[in-house]
């Protein structure tokens, strides 16, 4: 029992004595600990100080170049406003000596005017004084002479214009004939050199209004049951068919020759296909339309391919093609505008213009005719409004508009285009004309000519294009020949309207005639 108690005291003091061994050992470490930290504060304390310094010692340096730097720019201002200074008191003077030079010119100015001023009131009192004594010497000259001054200077007057007609019709003679000369070769040449560039076909383009058939039971089966295949064809096309009596043939008859041209594919379809009924009919007549608008839209893209024109709305290259339907006295309208754009594009290029708008511009020129039948106004009038429309340069517009004198030209690139226009239009060929209109012209040139004082005979030549006309020698002169031929040249410019030019010839004949008996 004793035993077991005494071990259970050991115990006890065994765990006593581990408790106060740990309570020990922690108050060492925390000891040590102490002493390290202090260790640790003492060296963090020194290291701050030394920054502390060094900092110091960084802010000194740096305030140092700052101070440096500062010393060295205020010494640059200085020396620059020293310089400003300068050069503004510099000017300075340089004012002051403009001044005094300008007050000089002023006063030496001030003494010219003053001079001049005393010198015209000087004119003006011996020009009084020369006014009355011409005065004076006027009146005794119409005393003597017994006429007046106005009478004198009538007389004067018709004598200088007696002696002096003559010198001014040999002056005026061979200034125009030196002119004409020079005008003539530079405008043959130019002109030469053109159309030896584009040489067309000369023969004029006939619409065709006849459509030849297999046979004349062909007819009954146009004009169907009870007319019934005619009506139809009439209605859907617009165009008349006249079958008579002619053989193996139908007349078609409509103003408009893109109509006419439908119906006489139409027709020669039905005639190939066979097959002549009114729902047949509208069948081809719509495909031969689609077939048509096709060729027209081929037509306008060959114009612009063949004349290198690029970038055009498509509707107007669509009119263009339309064009290929259209014809003026006889000529093919598209085929003359293709003409008038290669005419002046090879003017533009003589005389180093703009090529490429002046072939556009005379592609166009006629872009009117194509619906002038459907639209109110003249084709100039209509194609201005479409050049508008379709954003056209301003130049393209005016060579429109001035290329039937209608409006002035404002731009060398519209003149061609109207020089061209006549080429085209007054070429041998290119033009038909009724044989009422060409005697009719011929009678008016006549007439012009005849009206004029002292004219014999007047004979129009070469299908009008020539006037030679003969004067009585004893009423009109060598030199007054010019003057007749010049009458005549106006009244025909302002009276007659003729495609290209008209040659005037005066002949003046004297003959000495003796019989011998």
């Amino acid at each position: 029992m004793n035993d077991f108690w005494f071990s259970i005291f050991l115990v006890i003091i065994g765990i006593i004595a581990g408790i106060a061994a740990i309570l020990i050992i922690n108050f060492i470490r925390g000891l040590n600990a102490n002493k390290k930290a202090d260790n640790i504060v003492d060296r963090a304390r020194k290291e701050a100080e030394k920054i502390k310094r060094d900092s110091l010692l960084e802010a000194k340096e740096e305030t140092y170049k700052l101070k440096l730097e500062a010393e060295k720019e205020i010494k640059e201002k200085k020396n620059e406003i020293r310089e400003i200074e300068e050069r503004l008191l510099q000017r300075e003077q340089n004012i002051d000596r403009r001044d005094q030079t300008l007050q000089n010119r002023e006063n030496l100015l001030g003494e010219k005017e003053n001079n001049l001023i005393e010198r015209q009131r000087k004119l003006e009192e011996e020009y009084s004084q020369l006014e009355t004594k011409k005065k004076e010497q006027l009146e005794l000259l119409e005393k003597i002479s017994k006429l007046s001054r106005e009478e004198a200077r009538q007389m004067i007057m018709k004598r200088v214009e007696e002696d002096t007609a003559k010198e001014i019709a040999a002056y005026v003679k061979e200034k125009e004939i030196q002119a004409q000369f020079e005008i003539d070769r530079k405008a043959k040449n130019m002109l030469i050199t053109c159309m030896q560039k584009y040489a067309a076909d000369v023969a004029s383009e006939q619409t065709v209004t006849v459509v030849s058939l297999p046979n004349d039971d062909m007819k009954g089966r146009i004009i169907g049951r009870e007319g019934r295949n005619i009506r139809t064809i009439e209605a859907i096309t617009g165009v008349d068919l006249i079958i008579d009596d002619t053989p193996e043939a139908v007349v078609l008859s409509s103003f408009d020759p893109l109509r006419r041209e439908i119906a006489r594919q139409t027709l020669e379809s039905l005639i190939k296909d066979g097959r002549i009924h009114p729902a047949r009919i509208e069948e081809i007549y719509d495909k031969t339309c689609k077939e048509i608008k096709v060729k027209i839209r081929e037509y306008g893209e060959e114009a612009l391919f063949e004349l290198g024109i690029t970038k055009m709305e498509p509707e107007l290259v669509e009119l263009l093609g339309k064009l290929h339907y259209r014809t003026s006295y006889g000529q093919n309208a598209l085929q003359h505008s293709r003409e008038v754009a290669q005419l002046a594009g090879i003017l533009a290029g003589e005389i180093g213009e703009n090529v490429a708008l002046a072939k556009r511009a005379g592609l166009l020129h006629d872009v009117g005719k194509t619906v002038d039948h459907e639209l109110e106004g003249s084709h100039v009038q209509i194609g201005i409004n479409l050049a508008k429309k379709y954003r056209e340069d301003n130049v393209v517009i005016n060579a429109i508009s001035s290329h039937h004198g209608d409006e002035p030209a404002t731009s060398v690139i519209a003149e061609l285009i109207a020089i061209a226009d006549a080429l085209s239009a007054s070429r041998p060929g290119a033009r038909s004309d009724s044989l009422e209109n060409y005697i009719k012209r011929l009678e008016q040139l006549e007439n012009i000519a005849n009206d004029i004082e002292g004219v014999d005979k007047t004979f129009a030549m070469q299908a009008g294009r020539e006037l030679r006309v003969i004067v009585k020698p004893e009423k009109i002169d060598d030199l007054a020949s010019y003057k007749v031929a010049r009458d005549i040249k106006e009244r025909i410019e302002n009276e007659l309207q003729y495609p290209g030019t008209i040659k005037i010839t005066v002949i003046r004949e004297t003959r000495a005639q003796e019989e011998a008996k």
